[in-house]
C-alpha cells in the first residue's frame, strides 16, 4: 500500500471515527439512564485513540494512526453490539467496506501477516479463527496452537480490525456474521471464487466480491507456510532436544 493511500485511509478512519463520537455525546445522557456502561469513559479512552491517530498521522507513521484509529472505531462499535446506543458514521464512504479473511493460523508467520496487510488495503479486516474440532476434521492432526491461543496472537496484529473463533460446523455462519464487502482467499484455500459467491448469495441475499491473494512467497529460505516451519522444527531440532535431555 502506498503512502498516499494510507495517508486517505488514515485520515478517512480519523474522521469517521470523529463523527461517530460526536453523535454519541448528544445522546450519552439517555444511554447512560441504562447504566449498562460507563459511556464517559468508553467515549473519552476512543477520543484519546483519535488523537493518537492523528499525532502519529503527523508524523508520517500511518499504519500506527490506522491502529489507533481501528481501536478507537472498536470501542465506539462496542456500545451497538451491548445494545447500549447506535453511532452514527458516515455514509457512502470507502471505510465502511468489511473484508473477511478466515483461516487457521497455527503458526503466525510473515506470509500471514502480508496477507493480512493487503486484505486491510480493501477495508476494515475481520478474521476468523478455525476452531480446533474444525482443524481436527479438515487436517487429520491437533493444530499447533489451540484456538483460544491462536485466535489471540491474531487479534494483535494491528491490521486486524476483528478477530473471532468460527463456527465448528457452518463456515458460511461467520460471513453472515460479518456481512463482508469482500472476501480475500489464501492462495491454498480450497474454495473456488464463484461457488462460494453463489453459496452467500442463495443464502445472504447478496455476492460479496471474493478475490485471492497472491501465491504464497517464501518468507525465509525453503519457507512458505506453517508447514515447512514444522517440518524444519522437526529436521533441525526435534532429535537435538531429545539428545540433550540425556546429557
Amino acid at each position: 500500500m502506498t503512502n498516499e493511500t494510507l495517508e486517505a485511509r488514515a485520515s478517512k478512519y480519523i474522521m469517521s471515527a470523529e463523527t461517530a463520537v460526536r453523535s454519541l455525546r448528544t445522546k450519552i445522557e439517555e444511554a447512560q439512564r441504562k447504566k449498562v456502561v460507563n459511556i464517559e469513559a468508553l467515549l473519552d479512552a476512543a477520543e484519546r485513540y483519535i488523537e493518537d491517530a492523528k499525532y502519529y498521522a503527523a508524523k508520517g507513521d500511518l499504519e500506527t494512526a490506522l491502529a489507533a484509529a481501528s481501536y478507537a472505531e472498536g470501542l465506539i462499535d462496542s456500545l451497538k453490539y451491548l445494545g447500549v446506543i447506535e453511532p452514527e458514521w458516515p455514509q457512502g464512504s470507502e471505510i465502511e467496506k468489511r473484508v473477511f479473511v478466515g483461516g487457521t493460523f497455527e503458526l503466525l508467520h510473515p506470509g500471514h501477516i502480508e496477507l493480512f496487510r493487503y486484505a486491510s488495503s480493501h477495508g476494515k479486516l475481520y478474521v476468523v479463527v478455525a476452531r480446533d474440532k474444525t482443524v481436527r476434521r479438515v487436517k487429520g492432526r491437533n493444530p499447533v496452537l489451540d484456538e483460544r491461543a491462536r485466535l489471540e496472537v491474531v487479534s494483535s496484529v494491528k491490521y486486524v480490525y476483528r478477530a473471532f473463533l468460527g463456527s465448528e460446523s457452518d463456515f458460511l455462519e461467520s460471513v453472515e456474521r460479518v456481512k463482508p464487502d469482500v472476501i480475500v482467499l489464501g492462495p491454498d484455500q480450497m474454495f473456488d471464487e464463484e461457488d462460494l459467491r453463489r453459496s452467500i448469495r442463495e443464502r445472504l441475499g447478496y455476492a460479496p466480491k471474493v478475490i485471492r491473494f497472491p501465491e504464497k512467497r517464501e518468507f525465509q529460505e525453503g519457507l512458505r507456510g506453517v508447514r515447512d516451519i514444522v517440518r524444519r522444527v522437526c529436521r533441525e531440532h526435534c532429535g537435538r532436544e531429545k539428545g540433550s535431555a540425556t546429557q
